[in-house]
């Protein structure tokens, strides 16, 4: 890692640079893809799992034979921390639906909100090296407490772990279809994968346009994604090891993820860069972290309260407090998807099997997003009901409002009900 001792405050925003993406040359290559699946649907989906998977497939739906086949080869052990996993999130997101109450505004006048799942969701889970189950579980549970009616999954990949996950959210509709194409499909529909309102999930970088460019076409997303990454705080009290398997443990995502360390202790920072190098060498995804660690960085600071203006700036995707007190530093934390406090809260925990969301926003986006919830899967209609009495008593106030607006028919909606 990169170390900067006590930058001054203008150097932050070239120190703390996320990676750079080349998003319109991204855009040029995704673009085609889009527009062929919307036109061609399932020949096109054949076209380019042959292309760029070199695979030939005639049906796209994985049946509930494949399914029950699979889920029964998976290793017994792993299904008892999917069921724990599942139970742990399952518990933390029920809790977030609320029951909102009918408020009267005025003698007559009664609003009230209500939410409501959306009806079509999908939920794409990207193949390659780490098959990643437990955003099934992170994506699927919300959908499911949020009673959506059509929840459809593509994946490249077929990995059992992945359909036992899939199996206890719920789903059935799930597709072998990866990429930029999968997104297509799930934003237009084809023969075969249905089209949906709301695609969650993430991917690479041609996954992540893909999101970006239907959501041009009215179809919503989760989130602005980019790269995975954490930022860690240390003070002189913290274990070097404990800092250094967190910033690995978000390195190894991928070549373009960062991860950044900032402590008030420069021992701290040469001791967790020793362990970062013991700790690579035994790491079977020691290549693609070494890569990662081209975009990290340490950051030598004079104080705590420079800390905090530090990452308020960052806005990580995850952040840890490896500090003594991290409850009064994270009162201070404006801007982050996720924080973990103390020495035994690794953000691998969240990731996994403690109960949040680990969909989180990344790239700076954590400034003005929140992390996936089942917020996230519904939307919220509001009514209203006005009375005989209510009319009376709000009519004169919308009429004179019209009336400043030159807007007639407004007030005569109104006045209407007055004269009756």
């Amino acid at each position: 890692m990169q170390i900067f001792e006590f930058p001054s405050r203008a150097d932050y925003s070239n120190i703390l640079q996320r990676p750079t993406l080349e998003f319109e040359e991204i855009e040029q290559k995704v673009r085609p893809i889009l527009l062929e699946v919307k036109n061609r649907g399932d020949e096109a989906l054949r076209k380019f799992a042959l292309e760029f998977d070199n695979i030939l497939i005639d049906n796209f739906k994985v049946s509930s034979i494949e399914v029950s086949m699979a889920v029964e080869s998976l290793d017994a052990e792993l299904k008892a921390a999917i069921d724990q996993a599942f139970d742990n999130i399952y518990k933390f997101h029920s809790a977030q639906k609320i029951e909102e109450n009918k408020v009267e505004t005025m003698p007559g006048v009664v609003c009230w909100r209500k939410s409501v799942g959306i009806e079509k969701v999908g939920i794409y889970i990207p193949g390659g090296s780490a098959p990643l189950f437990s955003t099934v579980l992170m994506l699927g549970i919300p959908a499911m407490i949020a009673q959506c009616s059509k929840v459809v999954l593509c994946s490249p990949s077929n990995n059992p772990a992945i359909y036992y996950a899939a199996q206890k959210c719920g789903i059935t509709e799930i597709y072998r279809v990866g990429g930029a194409q999968a997104i297509a499909a799930m934003a237009f529909g084809t023969e075969t994968v249905p089209k949906v309102y709301k695609i969650f999930g993430p991917g690479n970088q041609y996954v992540t346009s893909a999101k970006q460019l239907v959501s041009q076409y009215g179809i919503a997303i989760d989130m602005p994604a980019g790269p995975s990454e954490v930022a860690v705080l240390a003070d002189k009290r913290s274990n070097p090891a404990f800092i250094a398997s967190d910033l690995l443990s978000q390195a190894e995502h991928g070549p373009d993820s960062q991860v950044l360390l900032v402590s008030t202790d420069r021992a701290i920072i040469d001791a967790t860069n020793e362990e970062i190098i013991r700790q690579l060498e035994v790491l079977p995804r020691r290549e693609v972290a070494t890569l990662a660690l081209q975009n990290s960085k340490a950051i030598l600071v004079k104080d705590i309260d420079e800390s905090i203006f530090i990452l308020n700036e960052y806005a990580a995707e995850h952040l840890i407090l490896a500090i003594e007190s991290p409850e009064i530093v994270a009162e201070k934390i404006i801007n982050a998807g996720s924080i973990f406090l103390g020495d035994y809260t690794p953000e691998s925990c969240g990731d996994y099997a403690s109960g949040t969301n680990h969909t989180l926003p990344t790239n700076g986006f954590a400034r003005a997003y929140s992390g996936v919830s089942v917020d996230s899967f519904v939307k919220k209609i509001t009514f209203q009901q006005i009375s005989k009495e209510g009319i009376l008593n709000i009519g004169p106030i919308v009429e004179k409002m019209a009336e400043a607006e030159q807007l007639q028919a407004h007030k005569n909606a109104v006045t209407l009900r007055l004269n009756s």
